[in-house]
């Protein structure tokens, strides 16, 4: 037996070397080979041979929104009816946080009311941290929002969480409706599925186009952007929220003769709060992460200043709003989480007791407002921050950047040029020169060899589509950027996993900064980076490394710590040292978690690499890039389905790599 197995082991390792050989072969050589025999066409795809789905779609949104009618409407009007309706919320939002309630247009501008002053709105977020659990939290988000004002970002963090106070409770309440259709209807959920799927690997920056197309360019279609982007994970919660209810409880709901609606609405959805309020936080936490892009197409607020600090390379500023970003998404996370723990039970009180009594904290922020309202009218720095208090690190940041470059200019570029030389360039020169016949054999084959005859045909299916459409060159670039990113993320974060998984210590510190690592938004890691580096792909190379680090490490530390630890008790009176019980125990058995952590690195890096176009990459993230600055619908659907379809056959191929290593180390999901 062990025989046998050792004779197919061998004869695979020999099979991929052979493919990997003549992979390298046809790189290195298939332009000469293409040449002498005048088969240049299987270099480069013919122009001719491409599907016209570009123009195909570009034109059917021509049509969409010039000529197509409803009969007692058009198109354009239907958009523009929804632009209206959710722009109404969002202006009495903005006027109450930020511009105050005005009469009239331009120079001719009267205001009649202020916003609410930074008092009261800091009054309001300690009371809600005062009931959502207590004086701790409170403190937490009063400190907050605090730093928003002492560092000069009140006004644009008041823009941004008018925006978030807007989409979040659309965004919640569409991804309820059609996570409950998903859950009571199953073929919803079959048609749901895909779409959501789609809706979380193209990189949103496609489907800005189309709503630029349709909405106009303006804070209104920022938000609609906004809600579709935060949408899919409270559909996906909400279904399995509903899914996981205990059977108890809905047979008490039959034997007490609940309707199917009251089963709903007084059984199902009460039972399922705290998993709904994890949808929750998960709609805040992706609406700020979207702020940044969406100010390309007219957020404003703390989006638009990282961005804008972005093309004038201003570190400072830039960090700024990045850091006030990171501060107020804590501050909403913080909350919703307390709020999703809230028992029911605690909101109940006693009718009979005054309405002011029951309710102290709203009498106090009500108060509050209006004092401070009226006392605004004679200390203006009750009703805005005064900016002589207000303090900046924009000039320590720039300085420290000039430091390093002074000092250590040297070596930053002996270790750019020998990473650009010794690894980047060659990975690019040896994917980029394969030709597109033989990549689509290879992709199909690894499909075949992991999943069986039906993952080879999907990844024959998308592989092609993306060939057809000319985008083959393109795509192996966005490839060879994500690989070498991937790689070094890989590298960097399962060590670093490990290490956080057997020590305490250092358990608290990776937590630390890979918490603060995930919350800084993508732009910001762009600004630091080309400071020191300039643009070009090792920038965006070090830009994706750090955004994608964090899976790595928390996968790896999660896969040695689930490992059981009588098989560690087992190696260590075998007599295995910690180097052997890490080498031939720990590592093996966390194999299949560290996949799905690379898996998700993969994820997160393809998006991010739409993000690095802005730093001259010329990869699918530039032709996605393009087509928003030239509203060009169809190519920036079909670079982002090229993207999609990309991270779509990396999924299944780990996915499916890391079921073949459970199963062969005899480990289940739920044991391990």
């Amino acid at each position: 037996m062990t025989r046998a197995y050792s004779w197919l082991v061998s004869r695979t390792t020999t099979l991929w070397i052979c493919v990997f050989a003549l992979t390298w072969m046809l790189s290195t050589y298939g332009r000469t080979i293409a040449k002498s025999l005048d088969t240049r066409w299987m270099i480069k795809y013919p122009p001719g041979w491409r599907l016209p789905l570009k123009n195909e779609i570009s034109s059917g949104m021509k049509w969409l929104v010039e000529d197509a009618s409803f009969g007692l409407f058009t198109f354009t009007e239907f958009t523009r009816s929804i632009a209206w309706i959710i722009e109404q919320p969002y202006n009495l939002a903005l006027a109450m946080l930020s511009n105050g309630f005005v009469e009239g247009l331009g120079q001719d501008a009267v205001q009649l009311l202020p916003p609410l002053s930074w008092i009261a709105v800091l009054a309001l977020v300690i009371a809600m941290g005062h009931y959502a659990k207590d004086w701790l939290l409170a403190g937490l988000v009063g400190l907050a929002f605090i730093y928003l004002a002492v560092f000069g970002q009140w006004d644009s963090a008041m823009v941004t969480l008018a925006s978030i106070v807007i989409a979040v409770p659309i965004g919640v309440c569409f991804g309820l409706l059609l996570g409950i259709a998903a859950y009571k209807w199953p073929w919803v959920d079959k048609i749901l599925r895909p779409i959501l799927d789609l809706m979380q690997t193209i990189p949103i920056f496609a489907y800005l186009v189309p709503i630029l197309f349709m909405f106009g360019f303006g804070p209104v279609a920022a938000l609609i952007a906004t809600i579709i982007y935060a949408m899919p994970p409270m559909v996906r919660v909400t279904t399995l929220a509903m899914q996981t209810v205990p059977s108890e409880i809905v047979e008490f709901g039959v034997m007490a003769g609940c309707t199917q609606r009251q089963m709903l609405w007084k059984v199902l959805v009460p039972s399922s709060k705290p998993a709904l309020m994890v949808g929750v936080n998960q709609v805040i936490m992706l609406s700020l992460n979207m702020v940044i892009i969406a100010s390309m197409i007219g957020a404003g607020g703390l989006g638009y200043d990282v961005l804008a600090s972005l093309r004038r390379l201003d570190i400072g500023a830039g960090l700024e709003a990045g850091i006030a970003i990171v501060v107020l998404a804590i501050a909403l996370d913080r909350l919703s989480q307390a709020f999703a723990r809230r028992r029911v039970g605690e909101t109940h009180t006693d009718i009979r007791v005054p309405v002011f009594r029951r309710h102290p904290r709203t009498l106090i922020v009500l108060l509050t407002g209006i004092a401070s309202l009226l006392a605004g009218l004679l200390l203006p720095w009750l009703q805005t921050y005064p900016e002589y208090l207000q303090v900046t690190t924009g000039s320590f940041w720039e300085n420290l950047v000039r430091a390093i470059n002074v000092n250590y200019f040297d070596l930053l570029e002996s270790i750019k040029t020998f990473l650009l030389s010794g690894l980047l360039l060659p990975v690019k020169r040896f994917l980029t020169g394969i030709p597109w016949p033989w990549g689509l054999c290879v992709i199909s084959f690894i499909g075949w060899r992991l999943g069986g005859w039906r993952m080879a045909g999907l990844a024959f299916l998308l592989g092609g589509f993306i060939i057809s459409n000319g985008l083959w060159v393109k795509a192996m670039t966005t490839v060879y950027l994500c690989g070498v990113s991937v790689f070094i993320a890989t590298i960097i974060g399962v060590p670093i996993g490990v290490l956080s998984a057997l020590n305490r210590k250092a358990d608290r510190v990776v937590s630390v900064v890979i918490d603060t690592l995930q919350t800084l938004p993508s732009f910001v890691y762009l600004i630091p980076v080309v400071m020191l580096f300039r643009v070009g792909d090792f920038s965006a190379m070090i830009a994706v490394v750090l955004y994608a680090l964090a899976p790595a490490v928390r996968y790896a530390a999660h896969g040695v710590k689930s490992i059981d630890a009588q098989l560690i008790e087992a190696g260590i009176v075998s007599g295995c040292r910690p180097m052997q019980l890490l080498v031939r125990i720990r590592l093996p058995l966390a194999l299949p978690e560290i996949m799905l952590g690379i898996n998700q690195t993969i994820m997160l890096a393809l998006s991010m690499l739409v993000i690095t176009a802005l730093v001259g990459t010329r990869d699918l993230g530039q032709e996605v890039y393009i087509a928003l600055t030239k509203a060009d619908t169809g190519r920036g659907l079909v670079a982002g389905l090229s993207i999609a379809f990309i991270a779509i056959i990396a999924d299944r191929f780990i996915a499916q790599a890391a079921a073949k290593a459970r199963e062969r180390f005899g480990l289940t999901a739920q044991e391990h």
